[in-house]
């Protein structure tokens, strides 16, 4: 199914099992080849470095992904399903801003090498709170900026932000196939210093989904 009909694959939303497994496909012939011992280092930080390679406990779901073709760019529309836990209610309340990153890559295959990354890209959503005003205010990696009187209303632009072109129309080549590898977590790194770590040892902090990954195919 093309990912233009929004193709996404829950019986694989789970992790990128993919990504190691070619991992250890291209090392073992390598290694055939006669390549040196660096090569077992390299296959330690690559399996690492792979989307879904550290488990944790998913609490946002992504429920839709797809990618269009348009005439500004490559267009991805995405949707989660999530909620604040009573602690990051409460910080968001006292003033604290959250960070929303949702990371997106790009992978082309390629039988004589490692996969190409084309693309790799990410996007932050904030949303803040005003104790004197209160008023929620949501901004889109620092740009496109909007106040909600209630917090449903601003979490609504968190669980559905707008399209987002990914990538220039000269970037993917017609009729090939990408993987595409995608989620979104709070990105406690962008939290003033103070806070980062508390969050760091405070679970409630720990929110994030699976990375998910489906196949398309630009025309």
């Amino acid at each position: 199914m093309n990912l233009t009909q929004s193709a996404l694959f829950p019986s694989r939303a789970r992790s990128l099992p993919g990504c190691a497994a070619r991992v250890h496909a291209h090392l073992t012939a390598l290694l055939r080849q006669g390549w040196q011992q660096w090569l077992l280092t390299l296959a330690l930080v690559l399996l690492l470095t792979c989307p879904g390679t550290n488990a944790h406990a998913a609490e946002i779901t992504v429920n839709q992904a797809s990618i269009e073709a348009s005439d500004e760019g490559y267009r991805l529309s995405v949707a989660y399903d999530f909620e604040l836990n009573r602690g990051l209610e409460d910080a968001l309340s006292r003033g604290v801003p959250l960070y929303f990153t949702t990371e997106v890559q790009l992978t082309r295959r390629r039988w004589y090498w490692f996969d190409e990354s084309s693309v790799s890209v990410s996007r932050t959503v904030r949303i803040s709170y005003n104790v004197l005003t209160r008023q929620y205010h949501t901004a889109i990696s620092g740009q496109l900026q909007q106040s909600f009187t209630n917090l449903e209303d601003a979490m609504t632009l968190i669980r559905r932000p707008p399209r987002w072109i990914i990538a220039d129309n000269n970037t993917l080549k017609a009729g090939d196939n990408y993987n595409v590898g995608l989620r979104m977590r709070l990105d406690v790194a962008q939290l003033p210093k103070p806070f980062q770590v508390n969050a760091l040892n405070n679970s409630d902090w720990r929110l994030s989904s699976d990375w998910i990954e489906f196949t398309y195919k630009p025309e």
